[in-house]
């Protein structure tokens, strides 16, 4: 064999060994590649609030497109830091993911003094999923019984009878809790605070009649709306809602004191920090791929909610502002965690 066969054959030896080895590489990859099992949603709230609702909305979506369950789980306590303190601390491969909301990653920062976790170094932001305005709700039959229509007749009887009314919440430093708090720091009013683990638990209590006002958000509460259990009385939005055109924003209803008064509040999709871009990207697309569907779109509307889909970029952007709104509105109302 001439030098030249023996260097012939030996490239070609090499180039053989090499791609038998990708070969038997390639189906380990394949089974390494993202995802590759369940993938965790943690909602920091208890099941049948607004978190929970739109989570459990893309959850399917997102197991259709990716091919692996995506599995809600409720993990409520403290405002929401129990379950975003599970996430902040979770390893960054993608398997477990955070609702967050405005509460987590915009009101608790300023509201409790020491959090366990940092909402912007500790976590990847990945998509705002929906913006929803908040509702002043009461009991139907209470709001009858007290001859309270409006929000004038309940600032006008809460001034006359301070401390008979009570308000439920979804947490300590929820954005429901601090639309109530921003309420009586405007109108001179006071509701003794009661915080339950999320809107669904608090919502059973005002349907039974145990808790008199909330300032819910508004897709977890439009079914007892519409069932005459709860009496809307105004949205915190800026505007009126679409999907409750009637009634007012509580600024129209409120007057003078109430001049300015807004306390929406959005909910959205994030990683612990230092998860990879790709998968970041890749989630972000099908969850705004599966918003822009008529079905799930429609449905969101109906319910209140106005879905987003935004780029992580720009989620990060409204997580960053978010804090020097609510750090305002935190040190203006007194609010403090019960």
């Amino acid at each position: 064999m001439t030098s030249s066969n023996f260097k012939t054959n030996r490239r070609a030896a090499l180039a053989a060994s090499a791609a038998a080895i990708a070969l038997a590489a390639a189906p380990s990859w394949a089974q390494n590649a993202w995802p590759n099992k369940p993938v965790r949603i943690v909602v920091p709230f208890a099941a049948g609030g607004t978190t929970d609702i739109l989570a459990r909305a893309i959850a399917p979506e997102l197991s259709k497109a990716f091919g692996q369950q995506f599995i809600v789980d409720n993990r409520a306590g403290a405002g929401g830091n129990v379950g975003a303190e599970i996430v902040a601390r979770a390893p960054n491969d993608g398997y477990t993911l955070l609702m967050g909301t405005v509460g987590t990653h915009g009101i608790n920062r300023a509201l409790y003094p020491k959090l366990p976790f940092d909402p912007i170094k500790d976590f990847a932001p990945i998509t705002l999923v929906a913006a929803v305005p908040n509702v002043m709700e009461m009991n139907a039959d209470k709001a009858k019984a007290l001859n309270i229509h409006n929000v004038q007749d309940f600032i006008k009887y809460a001034k006359a009878n301070p401390g008979k009314l009570n308000m439920a919440s979804s947490g300590s430093g929820t954005s429901i809790h601090l639309a109530g708090e921003l309420f009586k720091s405007m109108t001179g009013t006071f509701m003794a605070h009661i915080p339950y683990k999320g809107s669904g638990p608090a919502l059973l209590d005002m349907v039974g009649g145990n808790a008199d006002v909330m300032f819910d958000n508004l897709p977890s509460s439009m079914a007892q709306i519409k069932a005459g259990k709860l009496t809307a009385l105004a949205v915190t939005s800026a505007k009126r809602s679409p999907a409750l055109p009637d009634i007012p924003t509580v600024e129209e209803a409120g007057g003078p004191a109430l001049k300015g008064f807004e306390a929406s509040s959005w909910f959205g999709l994030l990683a612990p920090a230092g998860t990879s871009p790709e998968i970041v990207n890749r989630i972000q697309q099908e969850v705004a791929k599966s918003l822009g569907t008529p079905a799930i779109k429609e449905k969101m509307l109906a319910q209140g909610a106005i879905p987003s889909g935004n780029s992580p970029a720009d989620f990060a952007k409204l997580i960053a502002s978010e804090h020097v709104k609510w750090a305002k509105v935190v040190k203006d109302s007194g609010a403090k965690v019960d």
